[in-house]
């Protein structure tokens, strides 16, 4: 019996309905993908901020579980050595798999950076939360990677949506997440082509968390004045300082990671002696403003003058915390150093206090992370549009004097901040920081984004 031809598969005969109607299959597929990633992210943020509320409230209530700390610290560091080494890496993991997708990040990322987050936070670490969200996103998104079999640069985008997802989520920002996920992993480039996915998740994730009754600080500036040349000048100047304090906040958070991992061969104990650490400093100091995320310290800085040298102590209780190996984020801790330097500004700049300590909440962090428009439109739609010039000013200022360095050591020079300088284009800021050999192969921006070519 002659063999008869198989039937072509249902796919193939869509093609021709596709490609007569590409914009409609394109929103109908994006809809669907970032539905699932807004509904899946939004609600593990909702439990991660109630959880989190949780722990920082009963350790305020019980300061004597920071002398735990140590302990805290190396029970996360054995579950991370002997259950998350392949997931360790974290947010530069996401940033990896973006620029060179390889194997399905493990789904345990999620899990895992929850509970360290959770515990370092409840024996009274200083962290903070956008590592975790970022984390719990991207991880949650690529395993639809799998479910829909996607191809490589339609991966991209799912995970790009879902840390875009996670960020707008956590902090109630949706469209500052979603400019951070097209900014953050390409310095001075961005992704255009997951405008979509980026919008869709990061607004769908923020509704979902809203409507699991999970709220968000809310901070008030309330006077800035009509904008001058001296006043510019101003800004500039703070935004100067802020890029210089970010600068200081990165290289010694890695300083102290490379101390502990070339003095300490067991990974476990870094977090416990760098727990011991810090619980000694809450013990000397007699205060638990350093510990946690900070968050009454950063509503007073809008608030009423604090002492200067807030910011300092802040500082090097989340550098100690971080680069021993504790879980969280820098962002919040970013925060209150912003805010609390913008406060301590205020005794030599004639600008409002409240407006200095909102243009350093987000122009630290701007610097840090190389996102000045995701911070820049973070600050409008925590603060209101009026502080929008002020804050531009500061937060593109920090991003120029941070110059090529950052809390991601993952993140590319898409475009060099600087027009004379382009040797770093293409190289990750881990590699030009430690001055280590370039890849043979690095990531420009012709080939970031086609497909198939990662």
């Amino acid at each position: 019996m002659r063999n008869l031809p198989s039937p072509p598969h249902p796919f193939i005969r869509l093609r021709p309905v596709v490609r007569r109607w590409p914009v409609f299959f394109f929103l109908l597929k994006w809809l669907l993908l970032t539905s699932l990633i807004a509904m899946a992210v939004g609600s593990a943020s909702a439990f991660f901020l109630v959880a989190l509320d949780w722990a920082t409230n009963w350790r305020e209530a019980h300061h004597w579980i920071i002398a735990l700390l140590p302990l805290g610290g190396f029970l996360i560091g054995l579950l991370y050595y002997y259950v998350g080494k392949s997931v360790e890496a974290g947010n530069n993991l996401l940033l990896d798999t973006i620029h060179r997708p390889a194997g399905i990040i493990p789904l345990r990322m999620a899990p895992l950076v929850l509970l360290g987050t959770i515990g370092t936070h409840f024996f009274g670490g200083s962290a903070g939360r956008e590592g975790t969200a970022l984390q719990m996103g991207g991880s949650l998104a690529d395993q639809l990677t799998r479910l829909f079999q996607l191809r490589a640069s339609d991966r991209r985008l799912v995970i790009i949506a879902g840390i875009s997802a996670g960020f707008g989520s956590v902090f109630g920002t949706p469209l500052a997440g979603a400019v951070f996920g097209l900014e953050v992993f390409l310095i001075g480039r961005l992704s255009y082509e997951a405008i979509l996915p980026s919008f869709l998740a990061a607004i769908g994730a923020d509704y979902v968390t809203r409507w699991w009754q999970v709220g968000h600080t809310h901070y008030h500036i309330d006077t800035v004045p009509a904008m001058t040349p001296l006043y510019a000048l101003y800004a500039l100047l703070a935004g100067a300082v802020f890029g210089g304090c970010a600068v200081v906040f990165g290289e010694t958070t890695h300083a102290l990671g490379r101390f502990f991992k070339q003095r300490v061969a067991y990974a476990p104990l870094r977090p416990l002696i760098g727990g011991a650490l810090v619980a000694a400093a809450v013990w000397v100091l007699d205060t638990t403003r350093y510990v946690g995320l900070g968050v009454p310290v950063i509503v007073s800085a809008f608030e009423q003058p604090l002492a200067p040298y807030d910011f300092a102590f802040k500082l090097l209780f989340t550098a100690l915390t971080l680069g021993a190996g504790f879980k969280g984020g820098e962002v919040t801790p970013l925060f209150f150093i912003g805010a609390t330097l913008g406060n301590a500004l205020a005794y030599w700049l004639p600008l409002p206090t409240a407006l200095l300590a909102g243009m350093g909440f987000v122009a630290v962090f701007a610097g840090a992370a190389n996102t000045p428009l995701a911070c820049i439109v973070m600050a409008m739609e925590l603060f209101g549009v009026q502080c929008g010039s002020y804050v531009a000013l500061a937060c593109v200022m920090a991003y120029l004097c941070s110059g090529h360095r950052g809390i991601y050591g993952s993140q590319v020079v898409g475009q060099s901040k600087y027009r004379f300088w382009t040797g770093q284009q293409g190289h990750q800021l881990a590699r030009l920081r430690t001055k280590t050999q370039p890849p043979a192969n690095p990531v420009t921006p012709a080939d970031d984004g086609k497909p198939g070519a990662n």
